[in-house]
């Protein structure tokens, strides 16, 4: 027989990245707010990579950040090494990554849950989820709690319905040996919510003093470190170094030799894995000509002895693990601490959101992080965070908060999981947005502070901070225009030794900087009146000089895109009876329901015709 255990504004389930930002930001806008976990231990958890950030993921972090998310200032906080990815490559693509304390990071984010205000941090499984007569949402514990609320954040990651395979053994689990969600799948399920199975996997941790370094490359990090976080003035020294091996021939032979031993190989996994992170004995197969892969040997942190095997992770049996293992260079004396596994859990489909991240046909439900079919700490946390503020406006009677794809990464995230759906989980990458030389890393506090403000997330303190900063890049900007250097000797050598061409009259900082080669860097010892500034407001003002053309035919591409997402779309249309609609159109339209033609357009399987027949059909 249930009690009645209290009643809620918003009820958060699970605690992971998705969980936190959710259950943070709503509280935060000011609603009564719970979170449940399994098990409080697991808070903040970083089951696979003990990182944050990485190719693309770092513009998210950056973009939650800039929103009054904490994903970045506690990432900064439990740094361990900080590194800039793709430095050799453009602007756009130039992504922060982080190996951080993962033990550090997940009692962090637990202590600001248990300290912020509106905000309970529950243990407890959620079994059952309903609709209670008057509309609100029942949510049913192990115990026979219930807790009654106005609004429900799913955000289960790989716990709902968890099962662990290492080769020919298969057991119900979360990740880390914490027990799964058991019952939860089953209630959604009979709510109506379309499932499906999914799967990822994750690497052995290692023990460090059973590695053998002395052969292996060394990775330092950035000097400075840069920080994700624009509330973070000083981030500290970089306190580890981390490694990189390689797999070879035997390493490949052992593979090969057991693969029919593999549950994936085996027919035993019926869950989709990750494109964009397969197994180690996914890249033999699917790669069959490589000779080698690389792999990075990471700390875990600066308390424990585990090191961590990024890019091999596997679901191959134990006692094959420790042999493919030990036929690696640096670790052929390897201990293993925690063996390699695969997880398959229950996913959703995502297109039975709005881009708030709302299920359409279950008002006040809300999925964020891998429950939505994606991949990855930051895509989970941004969706948490997005999520978490709209089930807050709605309770509050505010308009919904919604983000375009030339807003943001976020944006473009949301947009594609409830537009286009998913077939395995989803990965963010800089290729998937049209937009990012305006969506850079950098920029991310101008693109979205603004909106954070007005949210109501971000400080008067940091506001203030934000104007100043805008205040003064604006002054460098003016300073650049109008600073003229003299064609000196001294000016054409640098310019000479930058494979560019000497001047013989006077000539503009801003023009000098226009050109590929010159950088404020190697202007440094003649542009003596240079203001002391955050060096982000220097690399903006460079990034925005520099590519100024591109950056302008992108804000028109923008400009048309936006034109088109103006045109909305009524939520009840029946697709079917609009002629001149192909068939598949109709079908992918009412399965979508998209709330303008811009989104219309982005579905896979509508076509430039079918979008014509829409506007048509508008304008009628």
């Amino acid at each position: 027989m249930s009690y009645n255990a209290g009643n809620y504004d918003v009820a958060v389930i699970g605690a992971g990245h998705a969980g936190i930002e959710a259950a943070l930001a709503s509280a935060r806008l000011g609603c009564r707010t719970i979170i449940f976990t399994i098990n409080n231990d697991a808070v903040g958890n970083c089951p696979c990579n003990p990182s944050i950030g990485g190719t693309a993921k770092g513009h998210l972090v950056r973009e939650i950040d800039a929103l009054g998310g904490e994903m970045g200032r506690t990432a900064d906080e439990c740094f361990l090494q900080s590194r800039m990815l793709n430095r050799g490559k453009g602007p756009a693509v130039h992504s922060l990554r982080a190996q951080i304390d993962r033990r550090r990071y997940a009692d962090t984010m637990k202590h600001k849950l248990e300290l912020q205000e509106n905000l309970i941090l529950r243990q407890a499984e959620i079994t059952k989820l309903e609709r209670g007569d008057s509309g609100e949402w029942l949510l049913t514990t192990g115990m026979d709690a219930l807790f009654r609320a106005k609004a429900v954040v799913i955000a289960t990651g790989t716990y709902l319905g968890g099962r662990i395979y290492v080769g020919e053994v298969s057991y119900e689990s979360g990740p880390d040996g914490i027990f799964p969600a058991r019952c939860l799948g089953e209630s959604l399920k009979k709510l109506g919510l379309s499932l499906r199975r999914f799967k990822t996997g994750t690497p052995a941790r290692v023990l460090r003093s059973s590695i053998d370094f002395t052969e292996l490359e060394v990775q330092e990090g950035d000097e400075p470190p840069v920080p994700f976080s624009y509330d973070t003035e000083n981030m500290g020294d970089n306190k580890v170094v981390c490694h990189i091996s390689w797999t070879n021939e035997n390493t490949k032979k052992i593979i090969l030799d057991n693969i029919h031993r593999s549950p994936l190989y085996a027919g035993k996994i019926d869950g989709i894995g990750p494109r964009y992170c397969p197994s180690i004995e996914d890249k033999i197969v699917r790669f069959a000509a490589k000779e080698r892969h690389q792999l990075f040997i990471e700390p875990c942190g600066l308390n424990t002895e585990e090191m961590y095997l990024q890019g091999m992770s596997s679901s191959l049996p134990e006692e094959v693990q420790i042999q493919f293992y030990k036929s690696i260079k640096g670790l052929e004396n390897v201990e293993i601490m925690r063996p390699a596994y695969a997880i398959e859990y229950d996913c959703v489909d995502p297109v039975q959101m709005d881009s708030t991240l709302e299920f359409r046909d279950f008002a006040g439900l809300y999925g964020a992080g891998q429950f939505n079919g994606s991949s990855g700490y930051e895509e989970a946390a941004a969706q948490g965070l997005i999520a978490g503020i709209n089930a807050a406006l709605k309770i509050k009677g505010r308009e919904p908060f919604i983000l375009d794809r030339a807003s943001s990464y976020i944006g473009t995230l949301i947009d594609d999981l409830v537009t286009k759906g998913v077939s395995d989980p989803y990965r963010m990458m800089t290729s998937r947005s049209e937009y990012r030389l305006i969506l850079r890393q950098d920029n991310a506090d101008v693109r979205l502070t603004p909106l954070g403000r007005e949210l109501g997330l971000i400080s008067d303190s940091r506001w203030e901070r934000f104007n100043k900063k805008l205040q003064l890049k604006n002054e460098e900007y003016k300073r650049i225009r109008s600073k003229v250097f003299s064609p000196t000797d001294e000016l054409n050598e640098i310019l000479v030794s930058r494979e560019t061409s000497p001047v013989t009259t006077g000539v503009r900082m801003i023009d000098l900087l226009k050109r590929p080669q010159i950088d404020y860097k190697c202007l440094e010892k003649l542009d003596a009146d240079r203001p002391k500034l955050d060096s982000n407001i220097f690399e903006q003002v460079e990034i925005e000089i520099k590519y100024e053309g591109y950056i302008q035919k992108q804000l028109e591409q923008v400009e048309r895109m936006r034109k088109l997402e103006k045109k909305l779309l009524p939520h009840e249309i029946d697709y079917t009876q609009i002629s001149g609609l192909r068939l598949e159109a109709q079908e992918k339209l009412n399965k979508v329901r998209p709330q303008n033609i811009g989104q219309a357009s982005r579905i896979s399987g509508v076509s430039p015709a079918d979008i014509s027949v829409l506007l048509i059909w508008l304008r009628g």
